[in-house]
């Protein structure tokens, strides 16, 4: 690949993986598809670019500081498990209108729906990026054919 081409596709695709990256944060993680509790996954949500052998590329992915990015991208079922108090002496909750004291609970699981932060901004943006990308080569193979 000339160098050119390179250079310029390196600045499309970091521009375009900017744009992915904000519609991820602060879109689909402030609400469009999940509402941010803590803000844990949100702030977990890292872009890279890289140049090497030839290609250039992006990836948009969560670092793993948030344990349930994978589930709440892709869906799934949580494993039953035993839920400790870790502040106080005994877990209190309502059920069923009353108030009730607890040492431990087992929890059954849960089923998580797919809610896709992720892949849906892919999607979303998914032509324009391709049609971005196109237009660039296409442009540059036209001047290197003007100038060769």
């Amino acid at each position: 690949m000339p160098d050119r081409l390179r250079a310029a596709l390196a600045e499309k695709v970091d521009a375009l993986a900017q744009s992915l990256f904000a519609q991820v944060v602060d879109v689909n993680l402030s609400g469009g598809v999940l509402r941010a509790q803590s803000g844990a996954l949100r702030d977990s949500i890292r872009i890279q670019t890289s140049q090497q052998d030839g290609s250039v590329g992006a990836d948009i992915f969560s670092d793993g500081d948030a344990p349930y990015a994978a589930i709440q991208e892709y869906g799934g079922k949580t494993a039953a498990h035993e839920i400790l108090p870790d502040k106080a002496r005994v877990l209190a909750f309502a059920l069923n209108g009353s108030r009730v004291f607890a040492r431990r609970i087992q929890h059954p699981g849960s089923q998580i729906p797919e809610r896709s932060y992720l892949r849906s901004a892919l999607e979303e943006q998914g032509d324009d990026i391709a049609q971005v990308l196109t237009n660039v080569v296409m442009r540059l193979s036209e001047d290197l054919k003007d100038t060769a």
